[in-house]
């Protein structure tokens, strides 16, 4: 979720998303992406529901890893 997106930024989105039934998005994992690298907005996002949190420029490595955590099922297969 990019937390600069423009009309509804990622911290709206993410409230969006959690107010649905859990069964259609309380359970989603959402994943801030943000260029602001610092700790303050680090637990902005977790603070708004989100589940992780990444920084840009996003590395592969970094994506990859996140991602296998979040959604274990799809990086087992």
């Amino acid at each position: 979720m990019h937390c600069q997106m423009p009309v509804m930024d990622g911290f709206e989105a993410t409230a969006a998303v959690r107010r649905l039934p859990r069964e259609r998005g309380g359970t989603v994992p959402i994943v801030a992406l943000t260029a602001s690298a610092g700790p303050a907005e680090a637990a902005k996002c977790i603070e708004a529901g989100m589940n992780a949190y990444l920084t840009k420029p996003l590395t592969l490595e970094a994506l990859t890893s996140t991602l296998a955590h979040w959604l274990p099922a799809a990086s087992s297969g």
